[in-house]
């Protein structure tokens, strides 16, 4: 099987390490079992080395940038198809980079300090690392424990809705728009609408 065939592995360090946000974003809608992962989808522990996660002020996510000897533990999820991975991109926005990094597998899980890891082999994964100011920046660690207990229904069921706007209507163009942007929706009639109404039309064509 080439490396095509097996698809995108990514790692995932903050609302992505939540089942239910993962689906919402590359299937579009959420799944009834909080931990249900399709089938093409393999989930387990890794840890990043040499990068520290903040939290983002005035927000629910977090976010990761170079740090030496620091280290964020998250997932390591294989089986990502390129269409999955552009809706990945347009959910993480212009604050971060997709990037080229190498993590270590967990084949046990220690405690939040990190105590109890016990790491296994190193491979690659695509990751968003952090590229907007740092000074929207807080010094405290982001936790996901905080984030299941006190934010996750700001992310699923009807609540979410307005945190996956941005992929659901680019989704929408693209699947449902055959009319090459000419339609109610489409970019063409969007540009049209934002055109001065007081000059002659020039082309009815």
């Amino acid at each position: 099987m080439s490396a095509k065939d097996e698809g995108h592995s990514a790692f995932f360090y903050g609302t992505l390490m939540a089942p239910q946000v993962l689906h919402r974003v590359t299937h579009g809608s959420t799944p009834n079992d909080p931990k249900f992962v399709p089938d093409h989808i393999k989930v387990v522990p890794a840890i990043l080395h040499n990068y520290r996660r903040h939290r983002v002020k005035h927000a629910d996510y977090p976010a990761i940038v170079p740090v030496p000897s620091a280290s964020v533990r998250g997932t390591f999820v294989t089986g990502l198809r390129d269409a999955d991975i552009w809706r990945l991109d347009i959910f993480e926005g212009d604050e971060y980079v997709r990037k080229v990094v190498k993590v270590r597998l967990l084949t046990a899980v220690g405690d939040e300090s990190g105590q109890g890891n016990v790491e296994g082999d190193e491979v690659e994964a695509e990751t968003y690392v952090w590229k907007a100011s740092r000074n929207r920046h807080e010094d405290g660690e982001w936790d996901f424990a905080e984030f299941q207990r006190e934010k996750m229904r700001f992310w699923v069921g009807s609540e979410g809705q307005e945190e996956y706007e941005e992929v659901d209507e680019a989704v929408a163009e693209k699947q449902v728009d055959g009319t090459g942007g000419r339609g109610s929706n489409g970019h063409i009639t969007r540009a049209l609408k934002d055109e001065p109404t007081n000059e002659p039309m020039r082309n009815a064509v």
